[in-house]
């Protein structure tokens, strides 16, 4: 379905649409050897080995665009190309309890969602996807610095007080009329 044909559909059929879809999707899923989640900047990957199992036991290889897992001799539980590309240096592997293999995988790109883990494997609508709310200190200097910006401002409107840019522009007009006290100002109109 195309997205205008979707945009289309009355409110109760875009309802039923996405609760087919949503079941699709976790059928699909479901039937994976593995279960996955993922934020904008990572997806971790976990799967179910033999209780005993030992780190030597499994064949782990973690590449940019490739992944592969599974214990030796065996066949492998997860192998293929990558959705996405991956940073392999921040990337890794660990056996939790002797019977669960959990992999970690963090985004080239950070700021998109990945549609599966593997290209050959079923696709999930990332547009449907909610994320968590972020905290501020999840994000870059310059992305937190930019939101707290907009949140003082925010805050400032509400209350009926000048912006940032607007205190700025009056701490400006201040520091002039100090060094210039033989101009005028008290007709003046600042924009």
């Amino acid at each position: 379905m195309t997205p205008e044909e979707y945009d289309s559909l009355s409110s109760e059929e875009r309802r039923v649409k996405d609760q087919e879809e949503r079941t699709r999707e976790a059928t699909e899923q479901a039937a994976l050897p593995y279960k996955w989640t993922q934020t904008l900047g990572e997806v971790d990957i976990a799967f179910p080995v033999p209780k005993g199992t030992k780190g030597k036991d499994l064949i782990i290889m973690i590449q940019k665009k490739k992944i592969s897992a599974g214990l030796k001799g065996k066949d492998k539980i997860l192998e293929g190309e990558l959705c996405k590309e991956i940073k392999i240096d921040d990337s890794t592997w660990t056996l939790e309890d002797n019977e669960n293999v959990h992999i970690h995988l963090e985004k080239a790109n950070t700021q998109q969602w990945w549609e599966n883990v593997l290209t050959h494997h079923p696709k999930i609508d990332t547009t449907k996807i909610e994320p968590a709310n972020s905290k501020l200190s999840d994000l870059d200097g310059e992305t937190r610095g930019m939101v707290e910006k907009m949140m003082f401002d925010n805050q400032q409107k509400q209350m009926g007080k000048p912006t940032s840019d607007e205190l700025k522009k009056m701490e400006a007009l201040k520091k002039f009329q100090g060094a210039h006290p033989e101009l005028d100002f008290s007709n003046a109109k600042i924009s």
